[in-house]
């Protein structure tokens, strides 16, 4: 069976002025049986439609913090660096995507920016705006679960793990505020932060914001995710 090609958002090194990549979203996807490929980082809409028409799906990766902007909100001081190059990308992106109804899968900052640009919004930082005695941001090893989300029952993240309950890792400082009149929530963190979602409208846009690519290698849940990404690219 012909492997599918998914297209991986490349991280910026704005400091640098360089594209780069966490092995773990390559390795996670190639081992649920895929092709990965980085994307260039670009905002022509020509090229983003050849990559998005060509491509079998897509991951929204981590990285900087999603801009305010995206979400009509003032920056407060407490927001980290943006990537206006990444934002303005992935918008055209996603919309791309969503109109093919390409298979989509977000992480972290992935799941953060599909609901900012799908009409929800953010907490800029969590310590800031919600502290929490969860932890959310944590220490090495990555590939460790550090707190608990409760899954929604009978969500497509519920019927594909056939649990109530899981454990994962944690590292961000923004997360979820008002949830995207076009996504549902598939998990939630005891704080009450959304931690996974699905977009009823399509086929398949899963997005979490916890980190499968630091665990898919020791967690047969996190594996599962990719796994459930990859078949549906397959179709």
């Amino acid at each position: 069976m012909k492997k599918p090609l998914i297209g991986v958002v490349p991280l910026v090194d704005i400091q640098r002025d360089s594209l780069w990549m966490i092995p773990g979203y390559m390795e996670g996807l190639t081992a649920a049986g895929a092709v990965p490929v980085m994307l260039p980082l670009t905002h022509d809409r020509e090229t983003i439609m050849q990559l998005t028409a060509q491509l079998d799906g897509f991951l929204f990766t981590g990285g900087q913090d999603v801009s305010p902007d995206l979400y009509n909100a003032v920056r407060l001081g407490v927001c980290g660096e943006c990537c206006p190059q990444r934002d303005e990308m992935e918008k055209i992106l996603l919309n791309a995507a969503m109109d093919m109804d390409k298979p989509v899968l977000g992480i972290c900052r992935g799941i953060q920016f599909i609901n900012a640009a799908l009409g929800g919004t953010l907490y800029q930082d969590i310590p800031t705006q919600l502290p929490s005695y969860i932890e959310h941001h944590q220490q090495p090893p990555y590939d460790r679960p550090v707190h608990e989300v409760k899954l929604v029952h009978g969500s497509p993240l519920h019927l594909l793990l056939k649990k109530d309950k899981l454990n994962v890792n944690s590292y961000h400082h923004q997360a979820i505020c008002d949830l995207s009149p076009r996504l549902l929530c598939m998990a939630a963190s005891e704080d009450g932060l959304i931690e996974a979602v699905y977009c009823p409208e399509q086929t398949f846009l899963w997005a979490v914001q916890w980190h499968p690519e630091l665990s898919y290698n020791v967690s047969a849940d996190s594996l599962s995710v990719f796994s459930e990404f990859v078949s549906v690219c397959r179709l």
